[in-house]
């Protein structure tokens, strides 16, 4: 018979990785548009408010020709030194100070935008991560199952027969300008992923990774992202407490590492008093840092896009141009989250 002490944390992991897998049998993104049946909403379920109009195209134009785009690569040899998370005096070229943000509130990060205003601390960021040698064009995923390629932005490296874009056909920009980011596995996205696991040398891929070295650190150190995109909280409802000292460690590695860290909102409310949401809004605040703040982008949807179990977000394939597609949880996770990389891209290439 296992030790209790060894069996507890066996079970509360495999708890964590069945929890990332959906109780409908959702198919991947790894298929086609054309040639599979979606499971969208049914007639009765069907808003007739689209929620298409939270969404719609911006009218931001371009103002300076795309950067050069680097060969992407998947996960190699470790051949660049960077810091390591545990390391007690990490290379940096900012000092992480939360400063708030006057104008808007934490307390009322519900009415805060779907796509998030950009602060001068992120040009900031971006500069601090140029000069570190980091992608201009290059993001990483921080975060569980949730954010890895099969569910989340890896058909827009597939190419258009995974997607259409629809009415949002200025998206492709960002498609182009990032590709290889969109279909990389992350090393610091994997199920049943939370806070504490990412900052853990022992939940890094030794294939990868040094020994002492978390799977963020080891992430940011091979992929050399200049964006992270950080959806984690799902994992961590159970352990509250816990939850803003991790996601702080992880704000401020990121800022030293020249890595413009972008927060989210989860569209769920298991905790029951949206504390999640509200952490992550306070820390967006206080470090001046992008939040996308996705859970109001699915208050309009069946069910706020969420299936009958309250956690799992219901799926339809990636075509935008389809209503029906848009009054499901993940085609408007993908959406929102390329249009906070547009909004990055816009207003990072317009830095003099």
């Amino acid at each position: 018979m296992l030790n209790r002490k060894i069996a507890v944390p066996f079970f509360i992991v495999f708890w964590l990785i069945g929890a990332c897998q959906s109780s409908e049998g959702m198919l991947p993104q790894n298929t086609p548009l054309f040639g599979r049946t979606p499971s969208y909403p049914t007639a009765t379920e069907f808003n007739s408010s689209p929620a298409s109009s939270l969404f719609s195209p911006t009218q931001v134009q371009l103002t300076s020709s795309l950067l050069s785009k680097q060969e992407s690569k998947q996960p190699s040899a470790p051949t660049k030194t960077r810091a390591l998370i545990n390391s007690p005096t990490p290379a940096h070229l900012l000092t992480p100070q939360p400063t708030p943000i006057p104008t808007l509130d934490p307390e009322n990060w519900m009415e805060w935008p779907v796509v998030p205003l950009l602060s001068e601390r992120v040009k900031e960021i971006y500069q601090a991560g140029i000069a570190l040698g980091n992608q201009p064009n290059a993001f990483s995923k921080v975060g569980d199952c949730g954010s890895t390629p099969s569910w989340f932005l890896g058909d827009f490296d597939r190419g258009p027969r995974f997607y259409n874009l629809g009415d949002y056909s200025y998206l492709q920009t960002v498609i182009n300008y990032y590709q290889g980011s969109f279909g990389r596995t992350s090393l610091a996205a994997l199920a049943g992923y939370n806070t504490s696991s990412v900052l853990t040398p022992l939940w890094s891929n030794k294939e990868f990774c040094a020994n002492d070295e978390s799977p963020l650190a080891c992430e940011y150190r091979l992929h050399s992202p200049i964006i992270a995109l950080i959806t984690l909280g799902a994992n961590d409802v159970y352990h509250i407490e816990s939850f803003e000292p991790q996601l702080r460690k992880i704000v401020e590695y990121s800022i030293q590492q020249g890595v413009i860290p972008v927060l989210a909102t989860k569209p769920d409310n298991v905790e029951q008093d949206h504390r999640i949401n509200q952490i992550t809004a306070h820390l967006a605040a206080e470090y001046q840092i992008p939040l996308w703040n996705y859970w109001k982008a699915v208050q309009p949807l069946p069910n706020h896009g969420l299936q009958e179990d309250g956690v799992h977000i219901t799926f339809a394939g990636n075509d935008f141009s389809n209503p029906l597609n848009l009054q499901a949880g993940w085609p408007v996770r993908n959406l929102t989250a390329l249009q906070v990389l547009y909004a990055l891209y816009t207003y990072l290439n317009n830095t003099p």
